[in-house]
């Protein structure tokens, strides 16, 4: 007897302010929008990632209460803080459930939680409103697990917007969930800091990293998925695969734009000529200033 076809529901987390310095015109605090995704059989159901804050998390928890599955884990695409420090506030909605994830992914998560400066800066953009002592996914022992019969397969693509990004792929219900390898209608980061200690380090800001973003993107699509859901997406953006198509030239353009020569502005006004309809330039801003620094 074959399994009953699978549901895929996507939350979109819009974009909110958090606690950072105000640049230009365009620059200011703000998070990208974040999506989870509730994959549901007859009776049970997983979650994609998790969210932020303690109200994101709150309102995702009732979102999912509609559905009246039993949530039994919660995949974590990668190790940014952002798609798993929500695991704590969850677990007091779902008492019992547990993130899983990669061991490179839970490597990088661990790394978020007890180094110093980096768990700092999330505490500082996000006060009161992040647990102090969060709950960790926990690492899978294969690259497969089971919903109701149905495979899904945790694939490790490499570079994403961090570096040991993976994507699920769930074949029988054509859908890659695609973490922050694949963005939809929000400025990219192609930059990030990441610390040592209390020393912060700048990464994936050069054209060979995002480079290795691309082959990541190549890599998704070879999949043939009819789904595709991105980490940081706007609210109401179809999840197509041509956010993968999108993906790929705005990283190209990127790279372009930056080897063109030009300072922070120029390459922020170049990039907003090609994509300025995407949600958060203030993550352009960032990639920019990152980039521009790194080349000179």
């Amino acid at each position: 007897m074959s399994a009953a076809p699978l549901s895929v529901h996507v939350y979109v987390a819009p974009m909110r302010p958090f606690v950072g310095a105000s640049g230009e015109a365009g620059d200011q605090p703000i998070w990208s929008p974040m999506s989870s995704t509730l994959i549901a059989g007859e009776r049970d159901a997983i979650l994609v990632d998790t969210l932020v804050a303690h109200e994101q998390v709150d309102r995702l928890a009732d979102w999912v209460r509609r559905f009246d599955k039993r949530v039994v884990a919660v995949y974590v695409t990668h190790g940014h803080s952002d798609h798993w420090i929500g695991l704590a506030q969850l677990q007091k909605h779902f008492p019992g459930v547990k993130g899983i994830a990669t061991p490179d992914v839970v490597a990088r998560a661990t790394f978020e939680a007890t180094d110093h400066g980096l768990s700092n800066y999330w505490q500082a953009s996000f006060p009161g409103e992040i647990p102090t002592e969060p709950v960790l996914p926990e690492a899978m022992t294969g690259d497969t697990f089971e919903l109701e019969g149905h495979v899904l397969r945790a694939v490790s693509v490499g570079q994403g917007d961090t570096e040991h990004s993976t994507v699920l792929h769930v074949p029988s219900a054509d859908l890659v969930e695609g973490g922050d390898v694949v963005y939809n209608g929000v400025h990219m980061m192609t930059g990030e800091v990441v610390y040592n200690g209390v020393h912060m380090m700048t990464g994936e800001t050069d054209a060979a990293s995002r480079q290795a973003w691309i082959e990541s993107l190549d890599r998704v699509a070879a999949l043939n998925p009819k789904i595709v859901v991105a980490g940081h997406k706007s609210v109401g953006a179809p999840d197509l695969p041509e956010s993968i198509v999108a993906s790929r030239q705005y990283l190209r353009d990127f790279s372009r734009i930056v080897n063109d020569g030009g300072g922070v502005e120029d390459v922020v006004a170049e990039m907003l000529k090609l994509h300025g309809d995407r949600d958060n330039p203030r993550t352009l801003w960032y990639s920019a200033r990152l980039a521009v620094s790194k080349r000179d």
